[in-house]
């Protein structure tokens, strides 16, 4: 798989990289055993890049990460979140002493020393008009907690702020056919800073894989059932912000621009590659073979212009309207 560079951190990391969100909670029920599998599928398939938080299943998803690799040779980039432990998750918690303790239990969690990049975990809006944040997380790097920084995301305005602070590495945004805007001014101020781009939520909480109708039933405790109007958390993390019906239907219209011998997952991961400022993109699953679908990705072609047209038309038909303007 091809590789590229995660901004100025001097990590080259795979095209297609893994989320473990759906490892740790709010997916439904994922036993211990099928996590440490899947992550062993990622690794099998040649992934270097492992995302996970903190909150993950309180910490399950760091845990899982470390017991596979305490199995193996290989050492991927691990990069973690932290902040939304905060409760109240308020601004003026994102303070040196809270960061230090987060970071401080990631690195035990993960069996580490140092956190390879630890990413400020969708923090509100004011904290990028904190610069002691910024500082806090300088005065890690330099105690040799973490290596690099970066944040994740939910609204491009606060992706632009973040990497006017020099530290800031990279930046974690929701981006997928159903979630256009970022490729406009973000993309190409993040290029010219040299930022390192993760795209999260790629398939649109599973919309874009084509895989749901309107029969689908979700879990209690699956986000897809319980977040659908931002009751836990953004809704912009659940089916990237598009009403349920609503994204059916793009999908349905988005199905005759696949391309042959492609699944329209493939397809929204190969289009998402297609943007040269990506740097990875982190699908989540918990089957093997829907991860080794993913990875296969990165050997495909570009997809031709015509299906980038057909992309556009129908975020522009039945997208736009309800996320362009709001993330």
């Amino acid at each position: 798989m091809d590789e590229r560079p995660l901004g100025t951190t001097g990590y080259d990391v795979t095209d297609v990289g893994m989320g473990t969100w759906n490892i740790g909670g709010d997916w439904g029920d994922v036993t211990d055993d099928r996590g440490r599998a899947a992550i062993r599928a990622a690794l099998d398939a040649g992934v270097n890049f492992l995302d996970t938080a903190d909150v993950y299943g309180d910490g399950r998803s760091e845990r899982l990460i470390r017991e596979v690799l305490s199995e193996r040779d290989e050492q991927p980039v691990v990069a973690t979140k932290a902040g939304r432990r905060l409760d109240p998750h308020e601004a003026d918690r994102y303070t040196e002493a809270n960061l230090r303790r987060f970071v401080d239990r990631s690195r035990e969690n993960l069996g580490v020393d140092t956190l390879d990049l630890l990413q400020l975990h969708c923090p509100p809006t004011d904290t990028y008009y904190q610069p002691e944040t910024f500082e806090a997380l300088e005065t890690l790097g330099e105690e040799g907690r973490i290596d690099h920084f970066g944040v994740s995301v939910e609204r491009v305005e606060e992706g632009l702020k973040a990497i006017e602070y020099p530290g800031v590495e990279t930046v974690q945004i929701i981006f997928n056919p159903f979630r256009q805007r970022p490729r406009e001014v973000f993309f190409r101020e993040a290029q010219r800073r040299e930022i390192g781009i993760i795209v999260r939520v790629p398939l649109a909480s599973g919309l874009l894989t084509g895989a749901l109708s309107r029969d689908t039933e979700f879990p209690e405790n699956d986000h897809r059932n319980f977040n659908r109007d931002g009751d836990a958390f953004d809704v912009g993390e659940t089916f990237a912000g598009v009403p349920f019906e609503t994204g059916l239907d793009a999908v349905d219209a988005l199905r005759p621009a696949v391309p042959d011998g492609t699944t329209m997952a493939q397809m929204t991961l190969r289009w998402i590659l297609d943007h040269d400022a990506v740097s990875t993109v982190i699908p989540g699953s918990t089957s093997p073979g829907h991860i080794r679908e993913n990875v296969a990705v990165a050997d495909l072609p570009r997809l031709p212009a015509e299906t980038h047209e057909a992309v556009r038309d129908v975020y522009d038909e039945y997208v736009r309207e309800h996320v362009h303007q709001r993330w």
